[in-house]
């Protein structure tokens, strides 16, 4: 499989996208016995909305003053430090998880090499800095799930490297 490495753009698309699917990937993963189980104090349930909703704030702009916080925020929800009375269920979690690759590939498709090394408005930061910061954050906690299921169940989520092709349907989770 030959990337396409044409324009910066282009490797930031394919990888953000190689990146959602182990996303997607590792939160299947989660057995049902497992989301609710608390790891540093908190529910696994919760480590992975504080990776989505970092996602979601820092991937394009944090200092978006029109920010929209999803239907199923409220405060300290994503605080890895406060312990919160909701609960999150797979279907919510789901479905954030696909509202923020619509926007972030929609937002990706808006951009091009120039664009990179702006600053959005009213941030400090260029796109390309928060592109890669969240490519760091996401994985740290990325990698602090996965661990949480190979610890526990003992398998090994499935991820694509650099050059896996993206699996059919029908596929193993886990490898």
């Amino acid at each position: 499989m030959k990337l396409n490495q044409s324009t910066l753009v282009d490797i930031i698309d394919e990888q953000t996208r190689r990146a959602l699917w182990e996303v997607k990937n590792v939160i299947d993963c989660v057995p049902d016995d497992l989301w609710d189980r608390l790891y540093c104090d908190m529910p696994c349930w919760k480590h992975i909305y504080h990776m989505l909703h970092s996602l979601d704030v820092w991937y394009i702009n944090p200092r978006d003053n029109g920010f929209q916080e999803p239907f199923i925020h409220e405060i300290d929800l994503n605080n890895l430090d406060v312990v919160t009375d909701k609960k999150l269920s797979r279907e919510e979690i789901n479905h954030y998880f696909h509202d923020i690759e619509k926007k972030i590939l929609g937002y990706i498709s808006e951009l091009d090499d120039g664009k990179l090394l702006e600053y959005p408005a009213g941030c400090e930061y260029s796109r390309f800095t928060l592109i890669l910061a969240q490519f760091r954050h996401l994985h740290t906690h990325m990698g602090m799930v996965m661990g949480f299921i190979i610890d526990d169940k003992k398998l090994w989520p499935r991820v694509l490297g650099l050059e896996m092709s993206f699996p059919e349907e029908g596929y193993s989770k886990y490898l």
